[in-house]
């Protein structure tokens, strides 16, 4: 068991449901702010050096800054056609408190990463301008590359094309974005960059487990699930049975009397009947 399955099973009830509806609220709030009181939306930005100064909600309130500070039309649009459905699809596919995980760890990096910036600096570096929430709703797109590489949307509403494939181009330009802030000595600009992507680190190349979430090893359990199910389902009663013997097919509805064991020395999970417990050739 890795130490996402441990947090699970510890904490897994206190997860929040539609995270990503509540995100795309304080998103809304926050370009409301932006053009009706945009000094009120600068006392809730995330500045390590009023914080700790006293001004504490800032360690919250700065999610509310939208990803961007485009245009609200195509803002609404990739909200409503692409990081509402996919953040909504990773949860169903995750679970809910993974997906919470996921999120809030994107966001807890950011915050370290703007304090230690802050301290190594001693400069003050507005949200809207360095420390935001864009890389770790990005991170959710490449989340959502890696769990369904083969989905295919239309760029643009017209071009056809593979979420890896996205994936991959995203990826390069946010290499290129990176060296090219480091080479120009503006270090701090690819600071948040990397501490977004911590979270898609960590979740996917620390192990293997996320590789039951992917749609085919998904798809793969239901097609084997619904093979067993149909599999004990009796002919001739049309009951379903709890056991059924690998060699002769019998089920206690065919004879109640009879017994059913699993083998232990078989690999896999195959069950027998009485008569042939102590008979089968194992399989290996």
């Amino acid at each position: 068991m890795n130490w996402i399955d441990k947090l699970e099973r510890k904490f897994g009830r206190y997860g929040i449901h539609n995270l990503t509806l509540y995100i795309v609220i304080c998103y809304v709030l926050g370009y409301i702010l932006m053009y009706t009181n945009p000094g009120l939306l600068s006392m809730m930005s995330l500045e390590p050096a009023m914080i700790l100064r006293g001004q504490i909600w800032r360690l919250v309130t700065w999610v509310i800054y939208p990803p961007s500070t485009g245009n609200f039309l195509l803002f609404a649009i990739s909200i409503l056609f692409f990081y509402y459905p996919i953040g909504m699809s990773l949860e169903r596919t995750w679970g809910t408190f993974r997906y919470n995980l996921y999120i809030f760890m994107g966001l807890l990096f950011v915050m370290i990463a703007a304090f230690l910036t802050y301290f190594l600096t001693g400069r003050i570096y507005l949200v809207g301008s360095v420390f935001t929430t864009y890389y770790v709703s990005m991170s959710v797109f490449l989340a959502y590359a890696a769990s369904y590489p083969d989905m295919q949307i239309l760029l643009w509403f017209v071009i056809p094309i593979k979420m890896k494939w996205m994936a991959w181009v995203y990826g390069i330009i946010i290499v290129y974005n990176m060296v090219t802030y480091i080479r120009h000595g503006v270090w701090v600009m690819a600071v948040p960059i990397v501490a977004s992507f911590l979270n898609f680190i960590l979740f996917f190349f620390s192990g293997r487990h996320m590789q039951r979430f992917r749609p085919k090893e998904v798809k793969r359990r239901r097609d084997f699930q619904k093979a067993v199910a149909q599999s004990r389902v009796n002919p001739q009663t049309g009951g379903i049975s709890k056991h059924k013997c690998a060699i002769c097919g019998r089920t206690e509805l065919d004879d109640p009397n009879l017994e059913f064991r699993f083998c232990s020395k078989c690999n896999g999970n195959y069950e027998y009947c009485q008569d042939h417990l102590f008979t089968h050739q194992h399989v290996k």
